[in-house]
């Protein structure tokens, strides 16, 4: 059979079991097994058993579950609204007022979240029902916490992150320190945005009930000081060097155990819920890159990487234009898988392509979870919208509508890293 061939039943075989409501994890290993069995010498039980127990035992993977943990933890803390607090009065001078609450929150929690859907809702349990109270418009606010939440991908500590540098093999302390400029220039890019809506739409935007002087502003700012603190321990620690990603994880979980301790939330029953909640969650993802990896193997052994790069050599595509191929590639799946899912189905397959190309593979990196950003805001497969839907129980195609500019905003944001890539590029290279 022919190259084209294989790779045709082997995609149709994928979509079968995908859409047979078959775990992700299991539809890769199933086709994965098949490939094998059908088309390469090598038995396919042995392969599966090793590599699945090789993905599965990484120790640069053991930062995962702890990102997810503190996730879960800090979720269930009376962090969102003592951020709130301190947020608020210095934003209310600018065009949109408490808009901008929504982007800079999420810009702030991402920091010690690694997840979009826990950004998303952490912020959205403060930031919703206190701009509806004020009277903000539903559309711009949801839209903005919609857009703003993926941050929670961009900004480390990323979980998304973690999984493309181990299946990539790119260091992770690297891609957390090259999401920092792009994170902070997206969430810039959002928040002029809701400012100039502002500016168009004067008669929207509540009048603040009164303007604080600087000295309780600076009073007010106290709120801040507990996850200021959490974001130093862990970024520092990795930026600095004194930390690995996985030990700055535990640094986190530990801070995070802390803080709502101090808090006042810290109790068994939210302990309990926090540790299975993240237990849960990395069982998915684990199972998601055990299939992944075994995939990987069936495909080398197949030798459909190989071809597909030399295939689209001979297409002769600037690397400009590959570049926009991949991104029209990953928004189209991106209506169909998670995040996760797509990092670790396509890269044994795209990364021999990037690579004969010239890609820098931190760049890479960043520019991957910026299009998977865009996959959590596109239906029907959108994890933000999933979670608006469920905390304000509109229509997922409203949500979806009301989120489109920030999804354009998010395609600027792939072409302003094409031309100027050392905004990826200039802090790793300083490490």
């Amino acid at each position: 059979m022919s190259d084209f061939g294989i790779t045709a039943l082997l995609i149709l075989t994928l979509f079968l079991l995908l859409g047979s409501s078959i775990w992700i994890g299991l539809t890769l290993t199933g086709v994965a097994w098949i490939g094998m069995q059908l088309f390469s010498s090598r038995p396919a039980g042995d392969a599966m058993a090793v590599t699945v127990w090789g993905s599965s035992s990484s120790w640069t993977l053991t930062a995962l579950p702890l990102f997810i943990w503190m996730g879960e933890i800090l979720f269930r803390t009376k962090l969102s609204e003592s951020m709130f607090r301190g947020l608020a009065p210095w934003v209310s001078r600018l065009p949109g007022r408490l808009l901008h609450t929504n982007v800079v929150g999420c810009t702030i929690f991402a920091a010690v979240s690694g997840s979009s859907a826990a950004t998303c809702a952490t912020i959205g349990k403060m930031t919703l029902p206190e701009l509806a109270r004020r009277g903000y418009p539903e559309e711009i606010t949801i839209g903005s916490l919609a857009g703003a939440g993926t941050l929670g991908l961009l900004i480390p500590p990323s979980i998304i992150m973690i999984v493309y540098g181990v299946t990539a093999d790119v260091s992770i302390a690297r891609l957390f320190v090259a999401g920092i400029l792009p994170g902070i220039v997206l969430a810039a890019l959002f928040s002029g945005y809701l400012a100039a809506w502002a500016l168009l739409n004067g008669h929207k935007v509540p009048v603040p009930d009164r303007v604080l002087s600087f000295a309780e502003k600076m009073h007010e700012s106290r709120h801040l000081i507990p996850v200021v603190l959490l974001i130093a321990a862990v970024l520092g620690s990795i930026y600095s060097g004194l930390a690995t990603a996985t030990e700055a994880a535990a640094v986190g979980v530990v801070g995070s155990i802390v803080l709502s301790a101090v808090q006042g939330s810290l109790n068994w029953a939210t302990f309990r819920e926090a540790l299975m909640g993240a237990t849960r969650l990395y069982c998915m993802i684990a199972l998601i890159l055990a299939g992944a990896a075994f995939l990987t193997l069936a495909m080398g052994y197949i030798g459909l990487p190989r071809h597909l790069a030399e295939f689209v050599g001979s297409l002769k595509l600037s690397p400009f234009m590959l570049m926009v191929a991949l991104s029209v590639f990953y928004i189209i799946l991106g209506c169909f898988l998670d995040g996760i899912s797509m990092v670790v189905l396509t890269m044994g397959v795209i990364l021999p392509t990037v690579q004969a190309a010239g890609f820098d593979l931190v760049w890479f990196g960043i520019f991957i979870v910026i299009v998977v950003e865009m996959a959590q805001i596109t239906p029907p497969v959108g994890f933000n919208l999933f979670v608006l839907q469920g905390m304000t129980g509109k229509e997922i195609t409203w949500i979806a509508r009301v989120t489109l500019p920030f999804f354009f905003l998010m395609c600027a944001m792939v072409l302003l890293l094409w031309f100027v890539p050392q905004l990826a590029t200039w802090l790793p290279a300083r490490m």
